[in-house]
């Protein structure tokens, strides 16, 4: 189980105080849990963050209260990329949830050990699961890539227990392409054309005198 400690937010506090101590303000909702305004300590959340993913199931700790939720949405600073805000949905018991998840592309592909260039179409995977079920990523095997002719497709990808996807079983999750050395063309001397046009034009004139 995880747990991440979680006070109810002071309204009177500034949203700057609380990030310059440390804090990340945060938001929790749910079909039947109203929205509800916490603090969180930054270093813990980072910390689960970076070890379970968005789509693990969290139990916040709201003063005393245990709340299961997951990682809905988070605000990341434009400059320093630190966690601004973070938005948590109140999961309900028994009931999945549809969550994206994160594909992790594994082993090595002939194709592409033979100099074929390899094509991640998707990074992401729409699933339905309950809570407790959902992974924090699944695998694609690109040694099923073996030439130019063969790609990963959904239906190739190994979905866990209790996990399932809407997506059609033929959409492609990675292909590769021949590869093809770009050719830099040689940048275009524009003094070579305007001497060119201004002798083309002195010529025309002679001919008139």
């Amino acid at each position: 189980m995880i747990i991440l400690k979680a006070n109810k937010r002071d309204s009177k506090e500034s949203v700057s105080n609380m990030r310059a101590e440390g804090k990340i303000p945060a938001v929790v909702y749910g079909p039947k849990f109203g929205n509800t305004s916490i603090v969180l300590n930054y270093q813990d959340y980072v910390r689960i963050y970076n070890k379970h993913g968005e789509t693990t199931l969290i139990n916040l700790d709201i003063d005393g209260k245990m709340v299961p939720v997951l990682i809905h949405d988070m605000d990341l600073h434009p400059v320093s990329n630190k966690v601004n805000h973070v938005d948590f949905y109140a999961v309900e018991a028994g009931k999945k949830v549809d969550a994206s998840v994160t594909i992790e592309f594994v082993g090595e592909s002939a194709a592409v050990k033979a100099g074929a260039q390899l094509i991640k179409v998707l990074h992401e995977i729409e699933v339905e699961a309950l809570p407790e079920n959902l992974p924090r990523f699944i695998e694609a095997d690109l040694s099923l890539i073996v030439d130019l002719e063969t790609s990963i497709h959904v239906r190739d990808l190994k979905l866990p227990p209790g996990v399932t996807t809407s997506l059609d079983g033929d959409e492609v999750v990675a292909s590769v392409s021949e590869y093809k050395e770009e050719v830099e063309e040689a940048p275009v001397d524009l003094s070579k054309i305007e001497v060119e046009k201004k002798g083309k034009t002195e010529e025309e004139g002679e001919k008139a005198e």
